[in-house]
């Protein structure tokens, strides 16, 4: 991708007033970009390997091996592809290019992982994976810094954040009612449930990007960027020296290695140790739906304690749901039910604060360097998301078929399926206990953040 074109986009975009904010409706354009990348999320975290596993016969061994290394693979390529989004120039500007881009590659890998052919082997979903991830961190990252860079508030980046939350969420709802549907129909078909996830991440793709490259101008790159960007070792040199974005980067690795945990098991738990095979898709399904509703509950929290004390409120509270998942026996139905429904208004409150807290980071290293590394930062922050999945699904599975699980035996032991129960609750309550923990003592709040955009609209002002 060229980098050596002046942008043509004079327009900066719309600035947020502490009253009116963005508005709305572009706002909502905007998030829907969110809808199909978010929706791959779940489906491949818990029911693909489900699926590959069942149908292809593919051991846990082997699946862990697989998703660990494209994972890391991702955690390897996203901050250079931060770093060149925030070098590019051209007449479409820094961000949309790479969006675009993307957007082709993660929709042709996307059509091969959920319908798969006959006779698929560990290398067809190696490669497969491999092209989707890359395609994802071509859309996410530059996603991610351009919905820091739409705004400078304080509270309106938790805003921004929150639609994209919950456009993610809808989506996820979307794309979760399908095999719920499926499953009381048509159960066992595991085929028909991947398709009916595909077809709702491949129908929503091209109207989604459409609509976010067209809702905000892209601000014009600032003067003061170097043209060259930074080799390997300054890049890691730069993230190292950020001691708050490295809280925020492993604060959320633990965020996403317990959801991971939990979403690679989910389905085996709820099918084999609860038996209840009907209800795995649905429960997920109710999941999500609270997960939507909670959105504007945790945006209005932030608002009244600060971005990192509800993002510790949250965590706490999902270790004592994931500590009390220990309780679970066959048959127990309704707690199962009623955890469930708590992970889900829980669940977003780290996930979206996390993700706002990074563009104030940024801020504070653009005043005090002169250096626009915004995308590089939410490339820094989506190795948490990967390393985070990946340690899950590398650990999660090898360890409960050690123990003796198998997906694809008639029965499974009584000691194996307990197994399976703890690492299903230990794991991730540990997980969101350490991610609470990284997060004490977080100086960057919102009294700190607005000195900090006074004085970069100060210099800015100077500058003109």
């Amino acid at each position: 991708m060229a980098t050596s074109f002046a942008p043509t986009f004079a327009e900066a975009p719309p600035r947020a007033s502490k009253t009116a904010g963005l508005p709305t409706a572009r706002l909502a354009a905007f998030s829907t970009l969110a809808a199909p990348v978010a929706a791959a999320q779940v489906p491949i975290t818990n029911f693909l390997p489900a699926f590959y596993a069942q149908t292809f016969g593919i051991s846990l061994a082997a699946l862990g091996m697989i998703f660990l290394a494209e994972r890391l693979w991702g955690a390897f390529a996203d901050p250079f592809v931060g770093v060149l989004s925030d070098r590019t120039r051209s007449r479409f500007g820094r961000r949309r290019p790479w969006i675009a881009g993307g957007a082709a590659i993660y929709g042709l890998a996307t059509a091969a992982l959920f319908f798969p052919p006959a006779g698929v082997t560990p290398l067809y979903l190696g490669l497969a994976l491999f092209a989707f991830y890359l395609g994802w961190a071509m859309i996410q990252i530059p996603y991610l810094a351009w919905s820091g860079e739409i705004s400078g508030e304080y509270h309106e980046r938790t805003r921004i954040a929150t639609f994209v939350t919950v456009a993610s969420s809808v989506s996820l709802l979307l794309v979760m009612l399908l095999p719920a549907l499926i499953d009381q129909f048509r159960p066992g078909d595991d085929r028909l449930r991947m398709a009916g996830m595909g077809a709702v991440i491949l129908a929503t793709l091209i109207p989604a990007a459409f609509l976010t490259l067209r809702a905000f101008p892209e601000a014009p790159a600032p003067s003061a960027l170097r043209q060259k960007g930074p080799g390997l070792v300054t890049t890691l040199r730069l993230i190292a020296r950020e001691k708050l974005l490295l809280r925020v980067i492993f604060s959320d690795m633990a965020v996403t290695f317990g959801q991971g945990v939990r979403g690679a098991l989910f389905i085996f738990v709820v099918t084999f140790y609860m038996e209840l095979p009907k209800l795995g898709a649905a429960l997920m399904l109710a999941q999500f739906i609270f997960g939507i509703a909670a959105g504007p509950i945790w945006m209005t929290i932030a608002k009244r304690f600060g971005k990192h004390h509800t993002a510790i409120a949250g965590e706490l509270v999902q270790v004592a749901i994931n500590f009390a998942l220990l309780l679970l026996a066959p048959g127990s139905v309704g707690l199962l039910i009623a955890l469930t429904l708590a992970q889900g208004l829980a669940q977003g409150s780290g996930n979206l604060m996390l993700r706002a807290m990074v563009a104030d980071i940024a801020d504070r290293h653009r005043l005090e360097t002169g250096e626009d590394r915004t995308a590089l930062f939410y490339s820094a922050f989506s190795i948490s998301m990967k390393a985070g999945m990946a340690l899950a699904v590398g650990v999660a599975l090898p360890l409960v078929g050690a123990a003796g699980f198998d997906p694809a035996a008639a029965h499974n032991s009584p000691a194996a399926l307990q197994v399976l129960l703890i690492v299903f609750a230990v794991g991730p309550a540990l997980a969101h206990l350490a991610s609470a923990a990284l997060l004490r003592g977080f100086t960057l709040d919102q009294e700190t953040h607005e000195k900090v955009r006074r004085e970069l609209d100060r210099r800015a002002a100077a500058t003109a």
